[in-house]
């Protein structure tokens, strides 16, 4: 058997101060092993720095080659995970992937030789729900902020592992005064290249120095948004979170596609005076009970079997039935609450399984079988505050707390619904829908609000019987 011959070791440096002195620093954080002993055969080095290696190594992989669901606690700590008291409230951070908007839609020249060089990137423009307006003839004459990086497309377009660091990194930033955090997370989707990641941290930062509400706007996770192109949906950590019994909808642009006033006033060929009446309503730029009451009264004329021939026309949003059938099958109550019109919202309710629909009423001529331009004055408006009143009492006739509701929506008049909910999303929305909603998603299904209950995809699966 060969033995290692005897060498004369180098001394290693000492740091000396006074009669004080130790190992050096790089010994003492053991990124360099000793030198074994001379006597000791190959096969006895071999199993010895294994053994120190193993005694030694860095519990994370430093380059894991995909996100796993690890089910264990994060911690940038060598030690054991920071006790926390029992109790300790929890942030849930559901992250999406926006796969279907990249920021730069382009090839990036730095990350494609096929683009070539001297291949510029788009002018940045402004993203949907960071401002009122993506106008830029109406924001003020100052030159733009410069956009942050795109990252997604150096790391993967998915929800990769240094995203997943980034985020958790913003997180502990936030901290005031400094605490450590414990975190865990969980691929909803799949784990090779997951478009839904759930992020558990805790604590939260102190709320004297960042509230809750001020953390779910913050400035370095909107960053952190632009930067890897995903959506971060902020809850606290409840069992209602999981466990809700009512959800409540709106109608246009929402369920569905389309805005059904303007679908009729394609019949009355008034289709730009009623749009550009709803465009600044769903903007908030207009009273919705006054805009409503100008947009019907240019149907005056058109014939009452006009909801008839528009079922046809028509378009259910992608993901819509999937998730009505997966809520029902979690024993849910469903409703419509529409500022449009009660047959299309009676309709869309037995399309979707729906238990409510409730919408506007419009009077009809009984001679003339045609639209008189007015409302049904024996039934109240579907506006903003009816929506509200309306998501309270259906919760209370079937004795549910408010904190076991949601509220899915795309326009002002949805958003005091969107708050009074125990999860109000704003669907798709208007720019300021967006900024004002507690939450926002703006994917290509609505299934992802599944995603925001924890549920995972093979979960969704089994509920929806696909």
């Amino acid at each position: 058997m060969l033995t290692i011959e005897a060498s004369k070791e180098t001394q290693r440096p000492v740091l000396r101060q006074n009669s004080l002195s130790g190992g050096s620093f790089i010994q003492d954080h053991q990124q360099y092993k000793p030198s074994p002993p001379a006597t000791q055969t190959f096969t006895d080095v071999l199993r010895t720095s294994n053994s120190l290696l193993l005694f030694n190594a860095n519990p994370v992989c430093p380059d894991p080659e995909k996100v796993t669901d690890s089910g264990i606690v994060h911690s940038i700590f060598d030690r054991s995970p920071n006790p926390l008291p029992p109790g300790t409230p929890k942030l849930v951070a559901t992250i999406f992937y926006k796969s279907s908007t990249p920021i730069h839609p382009h090839l990036h020249p730095d990350s494609s030789a096929a683009a070539g060089p001297g291949v510029t990137l788009p002018s940045p423009s402004i993203p949907v729900g960071s401002a009122p307006t993506v106008d830029i003839e109406k924001l003020p004459r100052e030159p733009p902020p410069p956009e942050p990086e795109p990252l997604d497309h150096l790391y993967g377009p998915f929800v990769s592992q240094l995203c997943l660091t980034n985020f958790l990194q913003i997180i502990e930033a936030l901290q005031t005064p400094y605490r450590r955090i414990n975190s865990s997370h969980r691929c909803l989707d799949e784990e090779e290249q997951p478009r839904v990641v759930e992020v558990t941290v805790s604590p939260l930062p102190n709320p004297e120095y960042l509230s809750y509400d001020d953390l779910r706007k913050h400035e370095s996770i909107w960053r952190f948004e632009r930067e890897w192109n995903v959506e971060v949906v902020l809850q606290m950590e409840s069992v209602f979170r999981h466990y809700k019994r009512l959800a409540v909808f709106d109608m246009d642009s929402t369920l569905i596609q389309n805005e059904v006033i303007d679908e009729i006033a394609k019949f009355a060929g008034v289709e730009a005076e009623v749009a550009s009446i709803t465009a600044r309503a769903m903007n908030g730029e207009l009273d919705f009970s006054a805009s409503l009451k100008a947009r019907v009264g240019l149907l005056k004329g058109v014939p009452a079997d006009v909801f008839e021939k528009l079922k046809s026309i028509i378009a259910i949003s992608p993901g819509a039935l999937e998730l009505c059938k997966a809520l029902k099958a979690l024993g849910y109550r469903l409703a419509v609450i529409s500022g449009g019109f009660q047959p299309l919202a009676e309709w869309l309710a037995g399309e979707l399984g729906l238990d409510y629909a409730f919408a506007n009423h419009l009077e009809v001529d009984a001679g003339t079988q045609s639209l008189t331009g007015k409302l049904v004055p024996s039934f109240p408006i579907i506006d903003a505050a009816r929506k509200r009143s309306l998501l309270r009492s259906i919760a209370a006739e079937n004795s549910i707390p408010i904190s076991q509701t949601m509220a899915v929506g795309d326009g002002a008049n949805d958003l005091p619904m969107l708050h009074e909910a125990g999860l109000g999303v704003a669907w798709r929305a208007k720019a300021k829908v967006q900024l004002e909603a507690p939450t926002r998603l703006n994917g290509e299904s609505l299934v992802d609000v599944l995603y925001l209950l924890g549920l995972g995809d093979e979960e969704i699966k089994e509920l929806t019987g696909s």
